[in-house]
C-alpha cells in the first residue's frame, strides 16, 4: 500500500512546504491537497516550491474540478510542472464542491467531468486534443506522464471512474460502503473493456494518532460534515432508497445546513449532526495498532493508496507515528539475509 498526506494551502505557504517535506522524509509517496482558491491559497503555485524542495513524492490536488479553471490551462499545468521537474504530478478530479459553491455555481455535470478528463489527460501527456473544434497540442511538451483518479460517491459518477479513470479516490474509510464502491467501479471498468484491476484505488480520510478518542472525534468531525454535501446531492438526485449503502445516507438525516467559511475546519460548528459511530468509521483515529489493523482491512478489500487528512492539531506527530510504525507495516517485509 502506498500513502499520502492530505494537507490544506492555509497561509503561510511554507508551512504547507514543510509539512510536504516532512510527509517525504516519513515515508509518504503522494502530498495532496485541497483546491478551493478562495478558501485558501493557490495550490499549484504551492505544488512547484513543494516539488522544488522535496525528491520524489508525487503531488496533486484532491480535489480540482472542470468548472474553476479552462481545462487546456489545468493540463498546461501539469505539462510544465512535469517538464520543470520529472512527471511528479497526480490530478484528482470531481464535479466540484466548494470551490464552485462558494462562488455561488454548482457542480458540473458528469458529461462535463467525462470530458474534461480527456481533454486535460490528452494535453498532459504531450498528445494532441480536439476542444472546441480546435486540434490541439502543446508543441513545447515532451514526455509528460499524468494519471487522472476520479473522485466520486453516487452510482453514475462511480460509473464515470471505473470508464475513464487511471484511479478512484474515495473519501471515507468505511470498510462496508468502500467495499461497495470498489466493486461498483471495478464492475463500470470491466463493462468498459478494461482491466478492473488496472484501476487503482485510493481512500483519503483523516489520520489521527493518539489516544483520547472524544478529542480526536472533535477535531476530526469536520470530515462527516464534507462528506455530507456530496451525500446530500446523491439523496437530492436518487432519493433516499438508491443503490448507495444505507450506511452512507442516513446519517445526513439530521443535516441543516452548511457553512463553507468553516469548510474542512476542525472545530466546525455545522458538523455537530455528525455522529460519533460516523466519525469513528470514516476515519483513521487511535493508536498505530488501530490504524494498522484498520489499514490492512482496506488492503484486503483492493486500497493501493490511503490519502491522510491533517485538519487537526496534532499533524507532526501523526506524520512521525506513521512513518515509524504504520508505513512499515503495511509494506512488504524484506530481510536481508534469508
Amino acid at each position: 500500500m502506498e500513502f499520502g498526506a492530505v494537507l490544506q494551502t492555509n497561509p503561510p505557504a511554507s508551512r504547507t512546504v514543510a509539512l510536504a517535506k516532512l510527509a517525504e522524509q516519513h515515508g509518504f509517496g503522494y502530498v495532496w491537497t485541497f483546491d478551493s482558491h478562495l478558501l485558501w491559497e493557490e495550490p499549484y503555485v504551492i505544488y512547484s516550491q513543494i516539488l522544488a524542495e522535496t525528491h520524489r513524492v508525487k503531488v496533486g490536488p484532491m480535489v480540482t474540478n472542470p468548472a474553476t479553471r479552462d481545462w487546456t490551462v489545468t493540463a498546461s499545468i501539469y505539462a510544465t510542472l512535469n517538464e520543470m521537474y520529472g512527471n511528479r504530478t497526480i490530478c484528482g478530479i470531481g464535479r466540484g464542491d466548494s470551490a464552485v459553491r462558494v462562488t455561488n455555481g454548482a457542480p458540473t455535470s458528469l458529461k462535463t467531468l467525462r470530458e474534461s478528463i480527456h481533454v486535460i489527460r490528452e494535453l498532459a501527456n504531450s498528445r494532441s486534443v480536439e476542444y472546441n473544434g480546435a486540434q490541439l497540442r502543446f508543441p513545447w511538451s515532451i514526455g509528460s506522464e499524468l494519471d487522472i483518479w476520479v473522485a466520486a460517491y453516487g452510482p453514475l459518477a462511480l460509473k464515470l471512474a471505473g470508464e475513464v479513470g487511471d484511479g478512484f479516490i474515495l473519501q471515507l474509510a468505511d470498510l462496508d460502503i468502500a467495499e461497495w464502491m470498489i466493486a461498483t467501479v471495478r464492475k463500470a471498468a470491466e463493462a468498459a473493456g478494461r482491466d478492473p484491476l488496472a484501476v487503482k484505488f485510493c481512500v483519503a480520510a483523516p489520520m489521527y494518532i493518539g489516544d483520547d478518542l472524544e478529542h480526536m472525534r472533535d477535531q476530526c468531525r469536520w470530515f462527516g460534515g464534507m462528506v455530507g454535501n456530496h451525500v446530500a446531492d446523491i439523496v437530492a438526485k436518487y432519493g433516499e432508497n438508491s443503490a448507495v449503502p444505507k450506511a452512507l445516507t442516513d446519517y445526513i438525516k439530521a443535516r441543516e445546513g452548511y457553512d463553507y467559511n468553516e469548510h474542512g475546519l476542525a472545530g466546525n460548528t455545522h458538523t455537530a449532526f455528525v455522529p460519533d459511530d460516523i466519525v469513528d468509521r470514516f476515519c483513521l483515529l487511535g493508536t498505530a495498532d488501530d490504524h494498522i489493523r484498520k489499514l490492512k482491512a482496506l488492503k484486503e478489500l483492493g486500497v493501493d493508496q490511503f490519502a491522510g487528512y491533517l485538519q487537526h492539531d496534532n499533524k507532526e506527530e501523526t506524520l512521525r507515528v506513521y512513518g515509524e510504525t504504520v508505513i512499515p507495516a503495511l509494506r512488504e517485509h524484506i530481510v536481508a539475509k534469508a
